[in-house]
């Protein structure tokens, strides 16, 4: 009996042995195949899941598009209506030649504008030398850089196909060269010339032409934002709008990172409100090169580390050319000259006496915001739902963008390597004759780990350290990064800048985005402060500043409404000389007329006329777009003024100390209605 009692338990123990590995088999089965499935399939089943870490706070009520107030702050630009996109030729322009047998392969260095811009030249340049672009290679984002195997260069950011598609009747573009030709270029046999930002067409004609039917390619590196002026002879204006061509139409970002884009786009706009975009431009090659080291000092007697950061790449631009100025620069004056961005909170304080309430969704690009998130703690304190990127999307969301890359290994920290006492003492018996003294201690080894940072390497070098894989993929991921900050800003409601310039004087991130506003939506609103005015503006009331009176508010307030049009007119001067692409009028637009507005408006001085007179737009767009319905508002007819009692008690905090409709407190006692000059002033 014992006997078989143990042999029926041995037997139940291989039973739930057996049914253990079956299940253990089958639950792994099961996660194999879910995860595959989640990488595959459940996509926007997650995304639709996902918790984010924004959660949008509203008190107001939601305003009527109709109302006054709404116009004011949400409102189109009224000048700016009868302005439209128009990039296609007007004269006679002539389809590329099929059977060209020359090549143009060019390589680019930089940034997010930079490329954007080099791009665009490139095209224009094959176009005028009448060859063969084979599709640029992005130095950003080349295999070395350690980013996905699944991209080449061009293709990590941009949709190769539509590039092709889109200029198939301007210039032949293909993807690789001829064999024969890339072997010439794998053994460095082919002509190269780095090009200068505005390098003339006289130079490629009588200069790069040559070479180019001697070798049938030349290799042109572009490292300066650009390869060609950004304004070209009056004969050579369809190279203009072959410029708008390309970087409104043929360059699409890459199919995962417009829809990333879209998807933060939406989620924006899910509680059925306006937004704001914001984009600081404080980077840390722009503060050094305009002296800006200043703005992070903190009251206290040593030096900021950002401040000295700063001073240490200016002397650095001071030693290679970049900058011929000063090392030492007094950053109050650089301010005061408006040539330092608007910090975060100063862009708060303009939009808050604008008349944005607390509540309103304000959206802040940037992929690297130089001195921290410390920088946005005023905005904060201003508007409540202050969001990025990264508020509105997952890390599962991001990394899927990337592709699949590789694990580095080799930059993780690495503990010192372990004493191997059999040498220590092998070499202690062959040494010399004793007694004698003992060696010195060996250098302390130095660890990637302890060199980060600015403490590691400021005092030793006057050259940063040397970039790391992991830090080559980082600036490789900020390209996309900017990608998707770039689609939010030119769809935003209403978009402002906090600086307008890189660090090499050229126009930035932001100037792209507001020429791209320009030509798609000219009427959207696009603050354009002088910052050299806001300064003063700031400066007259900083001890009372968040008391601020009804002088005060209505010169910020005209100061803000007129940026719409008059920053746009400084544009064409400041900006465009050093970049086309940041004020693409009048070449890339054309006019629209209403014949029932002209006959109601005859005595006065129409929208189309001013438009006119002050960007030089001539040209009418064709009948195909008189068809289209222009949008106004009833109330758009007749000539309002508006006296929105906005409430200004606790004016640069969240909440003000009473409700929002009762107002309440000292200034808005004193407040009188607030006339806008936007829609009762005239261009002077």
């Amino acid at each position: 009996m014992k006997g078989e009692g143990k042999m029926v338990f041995k037997s139940k123990m291989k039973c739930v042995g057996l049914v253990g590995l079956v299940l253990s088999a089958f639950s792994l089965f099961v996660h194999f195949l879910l995860a595959r499935f989640t990488e595959e399939g459940l996509a926007e089943y997650q995304s639709s899941i996902t918790i984010f870490s924004w959660r949008p706070i509203f008190e107001n009520a939601e305003l009527a598009k109709t109302s006054p107030l709404y116009r004011r702050l949400w409102g189109p630009v009224r000048r700016f209506e009868s302005l439209h996109p128009d990039a296609n030729p007007r004269g006679h322009y002539a389809d590329p030649k099929p059977l060209s047998n020359r090549y143009v392969f060019v390589r680019i260095q930089g940034g997010f504008h930079e490329i954007r811009s080099s791009i665009c030249d490139v095209v224009v340049v094959s176009r005028l030398l009448n060859a063969t672009l084979v599709i640029p290679e992005l130095q950003s984002t080349t295999s070395s850089k350690g980013i996905s195997a699944e991209f080449k260069s061009f293709a990590y950011l941009y949709n190769e196909e539509q590039f092709m598609a889109a200029l198939v009747k301007d210039i032949k573009v293909v993807k690789t060269l001829p064999k024969d030709l890339k072997r010439a270029r794998r053994e460095k046999k082919i002509p190269s010339f780095r090009v200068s930002h505005s390098a003339s067409p006289y130079f490629y004609l009588h200069h790069v032409l040559p070479v180019l039917n001697k070798h049938s390619v030349v290799e042109l590196v572009v490292s300066d934002g650009g390869c060609l002026q950004a304004i070209l002879p009056p004969h050579l204006e369809e190279y203009q709008r072959l410029r708008c061509r390309v970087a409104y139409h043929a360059l699409r970002f890459r199919e995962e990172v417009q829809e990333l884009a879209t998807k933060i786009l939406h989620r924006l706009r899910a509680p059925g409100r306006p937004f704001i975009a914001f984009d600081l431009g404080m980077t840390k090659d722009a503060l050094a090169y305009y002296g800006c080291a200043e703005l992070f000092q903190v009251p206290l007697p040593q030096m900021d580390v950002h401040t000295e950061l700063i001073q240490h790449k200016r002397a650095w631009m001071i030693k290679r050319g970049i900058v011929t100025g000063k090392l030492s620069v007094n950053s109050v004056e650089q301010r005061h000259n408006g040539s330092c961005p608007l910090m975060p909170e100063e862009v708060g304080i303009l939009l808050r006496a604008y008349g944005y309430p607390w509540d309103t969704i304000i959206y802040v690009s940037g992929g690297e915001i130089f001195g921290g998130q410390r920088t946005l703690i005023p905005l904060h304190a201003m508007f409540e739902n202050v969001v990025d990127r990264t508020s509105l999307s997952t890390g599962w969301e991001l990394s899927r963008i990337y592709g699949r890359e590789v694990n580095l290994f080799g930059n993780y920290r690495k503990t010192p390597p372990s004493v191997v006492e059999e040498k220590k003492l092998e070499a202690w018996k062959t040494a010399g004759p004793r007694p004698r003294p003992l060696p010195p201690p060996p250098a302390r080894p130095k660890y990637p780990y302890n060199i980060e940072g600015w403490w590691g390497w400021v005092a030793e070098s006057d050259n940063e350290p040397e970039s790391t894989v992991i830090e080559l993929r980082t600036n490789a991921h900020k390209l996309l990064w900017d990608a998707i900050d770039y689609v939010i800003c030119v769809e935003a409601d209403v978009f402002i800048p906090g600086f307008d310039h890189d660090g090499k004087g050229h126009p930035n991130f932001a100037s792209l985005v507001m020429g791209h506003r320009l030509y798609q939506s000219a009427s959207s609103k696009t603050f354009r402060p002088d910052r050299k005015e806001v300064t003063k503006l700031l400066e007259e009331t900083c001890e009372h500043l968040y008391q601020a009176n009804h002088t005060w508010l209505t010169s910020i307030r005209r100061h803000m409404r007129r940026s719409l049009f008059d920053g746009v007119i400084e544009a064409s001067t400041k900006s465009k000389p050093f970049s086309f692409l940041s004020h693409p009028v009048p070449e890339c637009s054309c006019l629209r007329y209403d014949l029932t507005e002209t006959s109601k408006h005859a005595s006065s001085p129409s929208a189309q006329a001013q438009v006119e007179a002050a960007l030089g737009v001539m040209h009418r767009c064709p009948r195909w777009m008189d068809g289209e319905s222009i949008s106004r508002s009833k109330d758009k007819e007749i000539e309002e003024v508006l006296d929105e009692d906005v409430s200004s008690s606790g004016l640069f905090f969240k909440r003000s100390v009473g409700s929002h409709e009762s107002g309440g407190g000292e200034i808005n006692k004193e407040e009188a209605p607030l006339e806008d000059q936007e829609e009762l002033e005239g261009v002077e």
